[in-house]
C-alpha cells in the first residue's frame, strides 16, 4: 500500500509539474497566440534531419523558440546520418532510442506504412503532416561529360552510357533513397531522355552528405540530390548541374514533416503545437530579408557543418550551374510557405503522384488501392486546425491542386492516374 501511495504521489507531482511548465510556456506567448487551441500533452518529441537545406524549417523552429511558444519546450531535433538511418530510428520510435518523426522525402510516408522498406516488410503507420518546401533540388552530371551538352534534356547521355555498357563497365547513378523523391526525379529525367534507368544505368544509394565525395573519387557518373550538395559540387569545380527539379515540375513537393501515426494519434494537442511552431518557421524562411541570416544558422557545425557560399545562393534562386553558365530566377528558389502556406499544405493530389511513380517503377503494386493509401496517412485535416490556431486564411484549401504538367509535355490527372501511367512508354510496373 505504501508503494502504491509513493507510486501515485510521483505521478501527480510529475504531472503537476508538466502543467507547471506548460503554463509558463503559454504565459511567454504574444497576446491570442494560444486561442482556441488546448495544451499539448506533452512538452517535446524527437525530430530528426539530413543536412539538406529543406530541413531548414525544423532548425529554424528550434533556434527561433517557435516550439517553445507553443508549449513544446523539451523538442530534440536530430542529425541523421542517412535515409535508411531515418528509417531504422522512425521503426524504433524514441521510446526504443530512436525518433517520433522529423524531416523526410515524401514517398516515405507510403513506403514506410505499406511495409515496402521496412525489415520483413513490417508496416510503420505514418502521416504526412505538412510540405516542408518546394523544388530546388539538383541532377548534377561528373565534369568529364561537360561537352556532352546534356542539360535538362538527358538525351545526350543515352550514347555516353551506352558505350560504357557496350564495353563492359557499369554506369553508376545516385539517388539517395530507393522510391524517394530524389530516386523518382533521376528516373523521371533520365527515361524522359530515352534513358531506362531500370536497364541502361546501374542506380545507387548514396547518403545525400557523401555525394560530392564520391562523385570526386569517380564513384558515380550523376546524382540527384537535394542542396546544399550541388551547388558544393560546382564550387569545387567536381561536376555540374545538368537541371534543377523546379525545371522539371514547377513547383514540385520534396521533404515532409512526417511523424509516426502512433504518436501523433496518442499526442493530438502536441502534434499541432509542433505543426503551428514548423509553419511559423515556414514563413520566417521564405522572407526574402531572412536568407542570409537563415543560411548561417543551419550552416553552423552542429547543423550541416557547411559553408554558407555553398546554402545562400539556391535558396535565392541564383543557380551556378557551374561550367559557366549561371542563371538567377526566383521561380527556381526553394520554396518554404508560399502566398498564403500552399507549399506548406499537404495536398492529396501531390501524394497520389507519388504513390503512383512509385507503382510506375515497381516500388508499389499495380493493383494498391492508392486514393485508401493517401487517405490514410494524409492528414490535412491536422494542417487547417493549425493554420487556424495560427489565425490564417485556410480557404481555398482541399484534396486536389489540380492537373500537373512536367517538363515534357506529360500531364497528372490526380482524378486518372491510370491514364498518366498509360501514356508512358518506359516504365517497370509489376
Amino acid at each position: 500500500m505504501t508503494r502504491s501511495l509513493l507510486t501515485r504521489r510521483s505521478l501527480l507531482k510529475s504531472a503537476t509539474g508538466a502543467v507547471a511548465s506548460m503554463a509558463a510556456a503559454r504565459a511567454l506567448l504574444p497576446a491570442g497566440a494560444w486561442a482556441g487551441t488546448p495544451l499539448p500533452e506533452v512538452t517535446g518529441a524527437k525530430l530528426g534531419y539530413i543536412a539538406l537545406t529543406d530541413s531548414a524549417p525544423l532548425i529554424i523552429a528550434q533556434e527561433k523558440g517557435y516550439f517553445a511558444r507553443h508549449g513544446m519546450t523539451e523538442m530534440l531535433i536530430e542529425k541523421q546520418a542517412s535515409w535508411g538511418a531515418t528509417r531504422d530510428n522512425m521503426t524504433l520510435g524514441s521510446a526504443a532510442g530512436g525518433i517520433d518523426g522529423g524531416h523526410i522525402l515524401r514517398p516515405k510516408v507510403h513506403l514506410y506504412t505499406t511495409g515496402k522498406v521496412i525489415q520483413n516488410n513490417q508496416p510503420l503507420p505514418m502521416y504526412n503532416l505538412l510540405g516542408l518546401n518546394e523544388d530546388c533540388q539538383g541532377l548534377s552530371v561528373t565534369q568529364a561529360y561537360a561537352d556532352t551538352g546534356v542539360g535538362l534534356d538527358s538525351s545526350p547521355l543515352k550514347d555516353v552510357f551506352a558505350a560504357k555498357r557496350a564495353s563492359g563497365a557499369e554506369v553508376p547513378v545516385a539517388m539517395t533513397f530507393p522510391g524517394g523523391t530524389h530516386d523518382l526525379w533521376m528516373r523521371y529525367w533520365l527515361a524522359a531522355g530515352g534513358i531506362d534507368p531500370t536497364k541502361d544505368v546501374d542506380l545507387i544509394v548514396v547518403p545525400p552528405p557523401q555525394m560530392v565525395a564520391n562523385m570526386k573519387v569517380g564513384n558515380m557518373e550523376a546524382f540527384c540530390v537535394g542542396e546544399p550538395w550541388n551547388e558544393q559540387l560546382v564550387n569545387q569545380g567536381i561536376g555540374f548541374t545538368a537541371a534543377t527539379t523546379g525545371e522539371l515540375w514547377s513547383r514540385h513537393p520534396e521533404k515532409v514533416l512526417g511523424m509516426r501515426a502512433d504518436w501523433v494519434d496518442a499526442n493530438p494537442n502536441a502534434t499541432i503545437a509542433i505543426m503551428m511552431a514548423v509553419m511559423e518557421a515556414q514563413m520566417w524562411c521564405d522572407a526574402a530579408e531572412n536568407k542570409d541570416e537563415m543560411a548561417e544558422i543551419v550552416g553552423r557545425r552542429q547543423w550541416y557543418n557547411v559553408p554558407v557560399t555553398d546554402i545562400i545562393g539556391r535558396i535565392k534562386g541564383d543557380i551556378n550551374y557551374g561550367n559557366g553558365r549561371k542563371v538567377s530566377d526566383p521561380k527556381l528558389a526553394m520554396k518554404f510557405w508560399g502566398t498564403k502556406g500552399e507549399t506548406s499544405f499537404p495536398w492529396k493530389s501531390l501524394d497520389t503522384w507519388f504513390v503512383t511513380e512509385n507503382q510506375r517503377w515497381g516500388y508499389l503494386p499495380g493493383d494498391l488501392d492508392s486514393k485508401a493509401l493517401v487517405d490514410g496517412t494524409n492528414r490535412s485535416d491536422l494542417w487547417l486546425q493549425a493554420a487556424a490556431g495560427l489565425g490564417l486564411d485556410t480557404t481555398g484549401f482541399g484534396d486536389s491542386r489540380g492537373v500537373e504538367t512536367f517538363f515534357d509535355g506529360k500531364t497528372f490527372d490526380p482524378a486518372n492516374p491510370q491514364a498518366y501511367l498509360d501514356s508512358l512508354s518506359i516504365k517497370a510496373m509489376v
